[in-house]
């Protein structure tokens, strides 16, 4: 606190030391003295003289001593149970909490580690606060890479494999039903499809109204990204069903999606404006795998593979090859796999 008057720990040892050791030596000094002047003024022996000077220099040893115990306990006491505070506040802020603070009790450079401690618990509480909350709009794996500086800023071509989902006649569901029943409903799919996806090491980048695109291999590599892909499109379907199953109890309708999945080359980056940015996945394979999702309409199933996944896959699945398709945009038909 400013106007306050500061003890440094140097000049608390210095005073310390003083009073465990010259104090005494001055006390000592001057008493013998006075003894001595009083010996040649009344006369007393040698003997007793010596025997008072031995007393007096007992008890004054014994008091001092007592001083300098209690003193360098006051000291000991004033460093160390600031600093074993600091440690336990410390060890609390290594497991993730941040509401504990030092307590400053001293002016001294103690006191000032201290505050400067709270100081920065208070930077690190906000720090988290910033992470959870942009977790909250992009994946963590993908929050602690941008933060880190992993992502390279001029992006990188990546081999991965892309899953779109979409929500079959969600069009009118949404205008047959009211506003705050369409987002509660929404906000159910997207969490039951997130930890599918999750569950298998997979990236949601984003949801475009009632559609899904997930990343499986980028930006963390995962040598098996295809089967990991597959996996969670069978995880998706198991948590549909469920979900479905609960809806019908409630009186609601069933809600159906279709799925693509297609692995390929990409380019991976932050993309966007100076002021609004996002991870993003750009090229052809992208392109690919949401027309493979619409696919799944025009074919009748929930789930299609593209054959270049299908070729990549080192797990076996049911799969059954579907006639070559046309798909907009390109020139050759496109072979694809019913994964049943």
């Amino acid at each position: 606190m400013p106007g306050t008057i500061k003890l440094s720990i140097l000049r608390r040892i210095r005073l310390l030391n003083m009073a465990g050791t010259l104090n005494p030596l001055l006390l000592l000094i001057v008493t013998i003295g006075f003894i001595t002047w009083e010996a040649q003024e009344t006369g007393i022996t040698a003997a007793m003289l010596s025997r008072e000077i031995l007393i007096f220099t007992l008890l004054l040893s014994a008091v001092f001593l007592v001083i300098v115990l209690k003193l360098n306990g006051l000291v000991s006491n004033s460093i160390i149970q600031p600093i074993n505070n600091m440690l336990r506040v410390i060890e609390q802020v290594k497991g993730d909490n941040f509401t504990p603070r030092v307590r400053v009790v001293s002016n001294d450079e103690i006191g000032v580690l201290g505050d400067t401690g709270n100081t920065m618990i208070r930077g690190l509480a906000d720090r988290k606060r910033i992470r959870d909350t942009f977790g909250r709009y992009t994946t963590p794996e993908i929050r602690d890479q941008i933060l880190s500086g992993d992502i390279p800023v001029d992006g990188e071509l990546r081999t991965t494999t892309l899953l779109f989902s979409d929500l079959r006649g969600f069009t009118a569901y949404v205008e047959e039903n009211p506003p705050a029943e369409v987002i509660k409903s929404m906000r159910a799919y997207f969490t039951a499809m997130q930890q599918a996806i999750r569950q298998h090491d997979g990236l949601v980048l984003q949801f475009v109204g009632d559609e899904i695109e997930a990343v499986f291999g980028v930006p963390i590599d995962h040598p098996e990204h295809a089967d990991n892909a597959v996996q969670a499109a069978l995880e998706m379907r198991k948590s549909l069903d469920l979900l479905n199953k609960h809806r019908a109890g409630l009186g609601k309708p069933r809600f159906n999606h279709g799925i693509g999945i297609c692995r390929g080359r990409v380019l991976a980056g932050i993309t966007g404006s100076d002021n609004r940015q996002s991870y993003t996945l750009i090229g052809s394979t992208v392109n690919l795998a949401s027309r493979i999702e619409e696919l799944t309409k025009k074919v009748g199933c929930d789930i299609l593979v593209s054959e270049e996944t299908v070729a990549s896959l080192a797990s076996t699945f049911p799969l059954r090859e579907e006639k070559p398709q046309a798909i907009k945009g390109y020139s050759k038909p496109v072979t694809v796999y019913r994964l049943l």
